[in-house]
């Protein structure tokens, strides 16, 4: 499911390439161009006497006659210097990624914030022009946050936000998205899902939601969400979508409180 961790190991870059520390040009740490450590190897072999004639002709199209010591002092602080700068902008690459991995996430729950729903929605709608696939859009409402604010603490309401972030994620596929939309209002892209579907698998978020209490103090607080389905449609905006399924969602809950 698209959410916010990322997989890659820590330090790794998007393209699957290890940042390399400042070893020496042409170890596997100087992490530096073929170029680089074709220039390291050539300099020691040429330094040894064991270079083949061809390896040591030229070195970066300086013909052998003239690399003299202090040309190849040149050659060699150059490609350090490049080495370097290459270093420093697949750390600043890694740091870009951290930064907008932070500015998609939720400040409380493990889920993306509204900013990037919207982002991903926009994206799912155009998939499903393109592709004429289906896909949907449920709006959940958590029930009674109120209440269990004003009986038991915020402490208590922040929780009951996470657990119900956590079973979204924990009841959704790889391929969904789910976010955190503010407050206590919750969403999630259903992809691949026509409105049959779409309305079974709401369902059964709705009632793992009421299966997994929260347990606080001692106590086990119920908890419980309306929510509204709105099949996604080609060239729709995302705004739209959004209030329709919002709009779903209340009604949903009328109907609730009126079968009540």
């Amino acid at each position: 499911m698209s959410r916010i961790d990322d997989r890659r190991p820590i330090g790794m870059p998007p393209g699957g390439v290890p940042v390399g520390g400042p070893g020496p040009v042409g170890t596997a740490g100087g992490g530096g161009p073929r170029g680089v450590s074709g220039v390291g190897a050539i300099a020691s072999q040429q330094a040894a006497g064991t270079g083949s004639p061809a390896a040591t002709a030229s070195v970066m199209g300086i013909p052998e006659i003239e690399l003299t010591p202090r040309v190849r002092d040149a050659v060699m602080a150059l490609m350090r210097e490049v080495d370097h700068l290459r270093n420093e902008l697949n750390r600043t690459k890694l740091r870009l990624a951290d930064l907008e991995r932070l500015a998609d996430r939720d400040t409380l729950t493990p889920l993306y914030n509204r900013r990037a729903f919207v982002r991903e929605l926009s994206r799912a709608m155009a998939h499903v022009e393109r592709f004429s696939r289906p896909s949907c859009l449920v709006y959940f409402d958590l029930n009674g946050l109120k209440d269990i604010n004003d009986r038991h603490g915020h402490g208590a309401g922040d929780a009951a936000l996470i657990q119900v972030g956590q079973v979204l994620l924990d009841e959704t596929r790889d391929t969904d998205v789910v976010a955190r939309l503010g407050g206590d209002e919750y969403g999630v892209i259903l992809s691949e899902t026509d409105a049959l579907q779409g309305r079974e698998m709401a369902d059964r978020l709705a009632s793992a939601i009421q299966h997994r209490p929260l347990h606080w103090e001692g106590q086990v607080l119920p908890l419980d969400a309306a929510y509204g389905i709105y099949p996604l449609k080609p060239g729709e905006d995302p705004g739209a979508a959004l209030a329709a399924a919002d709009q779903m969602m209340y009604s949903h809950k009328l109907a609730r409180r009126a079968g009540r």
